[in-house]
């Protein structure tokens, strides 16, 4: 009964396909306009849908997060299923917000058809068990980072050497401790943490002035299945 009702929600979102979205000229393997929601703050919806309770989990990944995602879960006990729509945020809300999905053992979690999950997002998702990343839904990873903020960087700058060293002091020791809790998250959720050095870690963290600019990374379908992103096979290991 369980399968023929997951067949159906994944039906149902093969049926929203449409035309091939243009290439972003600078991220070749995603397309120009990822399908995002643009909430400023993730919104957290219930619905049914198939008789399935699913909760809506739409915008930005922000600060408060974790906390509003638990107090829907329990005020929510019959959610089955958990589907995002996000262009990322605060990366270690995204780590604790997905901690929470995986302490509610057995609750699912989905990309559908048409939606993208980046950056932070990804660690949301990948709290579920099981996951799945359906046709036509993208995973979307980049290099994490803290200069990605120009603002920062510039002003940094303007007041002269000693301060643009201390800024690049901290942005170093803030990556490494990122990079040891996204591997400990990875090891922990059943992912493979070849995700990160073969494909997160390889990206640009900025885009340059080089003839390489790209900064994200669409997975193909056989990549969410080789690094178990997506659980339908976890065979990816390591």
């Amino acid at each position: 009964m369980k399968r023929g009702i997951r067949l159906a929600l994944g039906l149902a979102a093969l049926a929203t396909l449409g035309a091939k979205p243009a290439t972003d000229p600078l991220n070749p393997t995603c397309p120009l306009h990822p399908n995002w929601s643009t909430n400023p703050t993730m919104v957290l919806t219930p619905v049914e849908r198939n008789g399935v309770k699913i909760l809506l989990a739409e915008g930005r990944v922000d600060a408060g997060l974790p906390d509003r995602l638990e107090a829907a879960l329990a005020a929510h006990p019959g959610i089955a299923e958990i589907w995002l729509s996000s262009p990322g945020g605060d990366a270690r809300a995204g780590n604790e917000a997905g901690r929470i999905i995986r302490r509610n053992l057995g609750l699912t979690t989905r990309i559908p058809s048409g939606s993208a999950c980046f950056s932070a997002c990804n660690f949301v998702f990948m709290g579920g068990i099981p996951r799945y990343v359906d046709p036509g839904g993208l995973f979307i990873v980049h290099m994490f980072t803290r200069t990605g903020d120009r603002s920062t960087i510039d002003m940094s700058v303007a007041m002269g050497t000693d301060a643009t060293t201390e800024l690049i002091g901290d942005v170093e020791q803030d990556a490494a401790l990122l990079a040891s809790e996204d591997n400990d998250f990875l090891i922990r959720m059943g992912v493979s943490r070849k995700l990160l050095t073969d494909v997160m870690y390889q990206q640009k963290a900025v885009k340059g002035s080089g003839p390489d600019q790209s900064t994200r990374r669409c997975l193909t379908r056989e990549e969410v299945l080789k690094y178990g992103v997506d659980s339908t096979d976890t065979t990816g290991g390591g």
